[in-house]
């Protein structure tokens, strides 16, 4: 699968093997626990992130590994958004930076 991932007007598409969809679970449910205790996103905190926050947050460290270069993290985050949004297409940071505002597009 594919998850066309939007920067400052530069779009990077990132490649998830099917088979990391299936086989990170086990990490994606772990992620799921950490981020029901809260989570500061930007300004905010986030008692009990929804599904699209929790994707927002994983954007957030996707564009984070992007920008270090590291792209087993950046494959990861974008394989959890495809796992708990299904049909997701391309997400699009903010040009300001804030995380709530990233969106995540599906057809």
């Amino acid at each position: 699968m594919i998850l066309n991932v939007a920067i400052d007007g530069q779009t990077y598409p990132l490649t998830v093997p099917d088979v990391m969809l299936d086989e990170a679970d086990e990490l994606f449910n772990k992620m799921d626990v950490d981020m029901s205790k809260g989570w500061q996103m930007g300004r905010e905190w986030v008692a009990d992130p929804s599904t699209k926050e929790r994707c927002q947050i994983a954007a957030d460290r996707m564009m984070t590994a992007i920008e270090a270069e590291n792209q087993n993290l950046a494959t990861m985050m974008a394989a959890y958004i495809l796992k708990r949004m299904p049909g997701a297409k391309e997400v699009v940071y903010d040009d300001e930076g804030d995380m709530l505002q990233t969106e995540i597009y599906i057809s």
